[in-house]
């Protein structure tokens, strides 16, 4: 690695400064990681060369059970301000509405499949839980990054069995008697917006999108489903698409891993 001209527009790994073709700046050819001069000098020591920072460890389905916790607490405060000498004993007979439930459901799924993922994580497989799509209030469930690319993977804790359905024309997904395909379409928004995300910041790698259903039904025969680009899987399928070769390389999982955390925070 050496100091040189820029070729082309680049960013900071350190700092974030955008940096325009023709800035002097520190070029790492292994990592494709380009370090400013203003960096270098702060740091006193060549930057490039050691690893960036491990992202901030972050539970899967935080934001889900926060938010449950929430509305559950909310229920109890206007039952008991309703009812202040029966509160406790309506809260004791009934169950919290659908509403609020689905929280708490919605958390266990993606606690189940974060528990399997960080079972199989390593160099080979980076995984980052529940990060926060910014200037929204939506999240992304789980971001795995392996030698294939990056995997969006959305979890779901349905009961009923998971089936392809043709009606007329479309294919639609189905879980159960629930139709599920709107799924796919949520899950081509969050591919589209991690791709423009990794364009942003130069990092070339495929992106996937995965729906898994941590606690479904399956047909005995169980072949790779996909609709409209979008795998539908099971754990243990989804953990087996994950080890799949790639054109990437361990740096590239870890840059990319580092970067990631960067740009998605922890919901």
């Amino acid at each position: 690695m050496s100091g040189m001209r820029l070729r082309y527009r680049g960013r900071c790994h350190r700092c974030g400064t955008d940096l325009p073709a023709g800035s002097t700046a520190e070029y790492d050819r292994a990592t494709r990681l380009v370090t400013c001069t203003g960096c270098l000098t702060a740091s006193g020591h060549d930057p490039v060369s050691a690893p960036p920072p491990p992202p901030v460890p972050h539970r899967a389905g935080a934001s889900a059970r926060r938010e449950y916790e929430r509305r559950r607490t909310t229920r109890r405060q206007k039952v008991q301000q309703a009812h202040p000498r029966l509160g406790g004993l309506i809260l004791a007979l009934t169950n919290d509405p659908q509403n609020v439930r689905a929280w708490a459901t919605g958390a266990e799924g993606e606690e189940l499949l974060g528990r399997r993922l960080d079972q199989n994580a390593g160099p080979l497989l980076r995984v980052l839980h529940d990060r926060r799509i910014p200037g929204t209030r939506a999240n992304l469930d789980h971001l795995a990054i392996t030698p294939g690319g990056v995997h969006v993977i959305d979890a779901k804790k349905y009961t009923g069995r998971v089936q392809l359905r043709s009606v007329g024309p479309e294919r639609r997904l189905y879980v159960g008697s629930r139709n599920c395909t709107r799924l796919v379409t949520a899950m081509h928004g969050q591919t589209r917006i991690l791709r423009a995300a990794l364009y942003e910041a130069r990092i070339p790698s495929p992106v996937h999108g995965i729906l898994c259903f941590v606690d479904a039904g399956w047909p005995l025969l169980r072949l790779p489903m996909t609709l409209d680009g979008v795998r539908v899987q099971h754990p243990a399928r989804t953990v087996r698409a994950l080890r799949r070769a790639g054109p990437l390389s361990e740096n590239d999982i870890q840059h990319t891993y580092a970067r990631l955390s960067e740009i998605f925070p922890p919901a």
